[in-house]
């Protein structure tokens, strides 16, 4: 079996008491950290890895084991272990829900998509009328009923968010906003044309390990953390008007804010 490439991976250091298998895990993070294996790459298997250090083959698996914890790596079983991408999406919150984008009948999602050179798709859409959960009733101003909008979001076929809008029914039964296609811009289009023009929103964002039910529906690799980001969207009389609630693979996205200097 051939030799590693000279500089890829250094050599253990008998003098540490740190545990050779993590002493191999934190080579390998710094040879991704450092591109030495790119985005997509594979590392070098576990034979490789057992002549170059010496260790038992447990060892080595516990050192990709630790990779795989931290989301660095995904293993395919049959062919090896893989670099995971980085967030191939950047979600700039100061422009993401720019007027001009609902003008030009596109939503938010769909013009991320297209900064990042990605085929956007929804699928697993539903939509209903339900009782309101304490939380989102108060968000919304107390109202006891709302519709809701839940959907899953893909680019280039893997899924990368879930998020479900609550819109109080007064404002949404019997609107485009009920339908499972709202139109062109989506449903913030469809809200300025009845009449509530959107003014501003807030966000309440935290980070957090996945629910098993969101680790199955947006195919999570082990270790990958979701971002869960709740959003108010108020018209210009003040009324919050719409919450979006949304879970996001960490992997899949790089928030973005813009602020102001004063």
């Amino acid at each position: 079996m051939a030799a590693l490439p000279s500089g890829l991976l250094g050599s253990l250091d008998p003098t540490s008491d740190r545990a050779v298998f993590r002493q191999i895990a934190d080579q390998l993070r710094e040879a991704i950290d450092k591109g030495r294996f790119k985005e997509g790459a594979k590392l070098p298997s576990e034979a490789e890895l057992v002549e170059h250090f010496g260790v038992s083959r447990m060892t080595v698996r516990n050192s990709l084991s630790i990779l795989q914890s931290e989301g660095l790596t995904s293993s395919e079983h049959g062919r090896g272990v893989f670099v995971r991408p980085r967030p191939p999406v950047r979600r700039l919150a100061s422009d993401r829900f720019a007027r001009r984008h609902r003008e030009q009948g596109k939503s938010a999602f769909t013009v991320e998509a297209e900064a990042a050179g990605s085929r956007p798709e929804v699928d697993s859409l539903e939509v209903r009328e339900e009782r309101s959960t304490p939380d989102i009733s108060a968000r919304l101003g107390s109202v006891r009923k709302v519709l809701a909008r839940r959907r899953r979001y893909l680019l280039d076929g893997k899924p990368v968010e879930y998020a479900v809008s609550y819109l109080p029914l007064d404002i949404a039964r019997g609107t485009p906003i009920a339908e499972p296609n709202p139109g062109p811009g989506g449903i913030y289009a469809r809200l300025e044309e009845l009449g509530h023009r959107l003014d501003h929103f807030e966000e309440d964002v935290r980070a957090r390990m996945p629910a098993p039910d969101e680790v199955k529906t947006l195919r999570l690799a082990s270790g990958v953390p979701v971002i869960q980001l709740v959003r108010t969207a108020y018209d210009t009389e003040g009324r919050a008007v719409e919450v979006c609630d949304t879970v996001m693979a960490a992997d899949a996205y790089v928030l973005s804010y813009q602020l102001p200097a004063t």
